[in-house]
């Protein structure tokens, strides 16, 4: 086996954080895998790995080795996808980590118009609010909402996120509708929020922001339970677009204090790891998420 290939092993064992995991990825048996270790570890005279019953760790040398040989195998792997892709067109299966809310109701909808469109491309989509290691879960996107932290992957925006304070008709028939921030403590909310009380931004006269304490009536970390009481007229929430955008369409819901609440924007990210972009199915899939998002956002934009 060249070295390379011995690289490779070894780079994969430890994303992983076992043999057995490495062993899984690359068609091999764990004892094959430790061979190749320790063979590597012999050619190039020191230890790179401390092996225990449970787990591995890095040495200060593996460390070195593990950082830069990382970024060697996605130099690689990049090249070869971009050659396999100058001639190629979408096909594969393509996996995908988002958000459960975000995935659930916007992406899961999208990915069927998207395998229509690229019948070639089979999907699968993972569902997490706790981040992913894209390389050690070998996905090979990610939709995340917010700041990015992970500088060793690549980015494209594709939207942005607004929130929307609304509420059903029959919440608004039966309790009236808040004319101004300040009725809203007269009503029943609905908040993001595991205490029961959430702030909520609103415009000011001279161009800047005041946040409002709202005591929820309602309260919960799950924005699909907080659709699902703002749809069955439980109270107002203040709900992302990407799931309020339908129902008010279908006038399920109602927008309420527009001109003086403040939408939050938020970017949304596609990441990804270095290279994988140039693949047909990858490409394929940024190019058609910033079309439809860009495009569901607009409509509710334009309400």
């Amino acid at each position: 086996m060249d070295q390379l290939a011995e690289m490779r092993v070894f780079v994969r064992a430890i994303e992983r954080g076992s043999f057995a995991g490495a062993a899984g990825d690359l068609g091999l048996t764990p004892s094959a895998v430790s061979k190749l270790i320790a063979r590597l570890e012999a050619r190039l005279g020191v230890r790179l790995v401390n092996r225990t019953t449970r787990k591995l760790s890095l040495t200060s040398e593996g460390e070195t080795y593990f950082h830069s040989g990382q970024r060697l195998v996605e130099a690689m792997d990049g090249l070869e996808h971009e050659v396999a892709a100058s001639a190629g067109h979408p096909r594969g299966l393509l996996r995908i980590n988002t958000a459960v809310s975000f995935g659930v109701q916007h992406l899961a909808p999208a990915l069927i118009e998207f395998q229509e469109r690229y019948p070639d491309v089979r999907v699968s989509m993972s569902l997490t609010d706790q981040p992913v290691d894209l390389h050690a879960e070998q996905i090979d996107v990610a939709v995340r909402i917010g700041p990015l932290e992970d500088s060793s992957l690549m980015s494209r925006k594709i939207t942005e996120i607004e929130r929307v304070i609304c509420a059903s008709p029959q919440y608004v028939e039966r309790f009236g509708a808040p004319q101004t921030r300040e009725e809203l403590a007269r009503h029943r909310c609905i908040v993001f929020s595991a205490s029961g009380r959430a702030r909520w931004p609103f415009k000011t006269g001279d161009g800047g922001l005041e946040q409002v304490q709202i005591t929820g009536t309602f309260a919960s970390d799950s924005l699909a339970c907080m659709l699902q009481w703002a749809l069955q007229g439980a109270g107002i929430a203040r709900l992302p677009d990407f799931m309020a955008a339908a129902p008010i369409r279908s006038g399920a819901l109602v927008p309420l204090l527009v001109d003086e609440h403040h939408p939050a924007r938020t970017p949304a990210f596609a990441v990804f790891p270095p290279g994988t972009q140039k693949i047909p199915k990858v490409r394929a899939f940024l190019d058609f998420m910033v079309e439809r998002f860009g495009r569901e956002m607009s409509r509710l934009g334009n309400r």
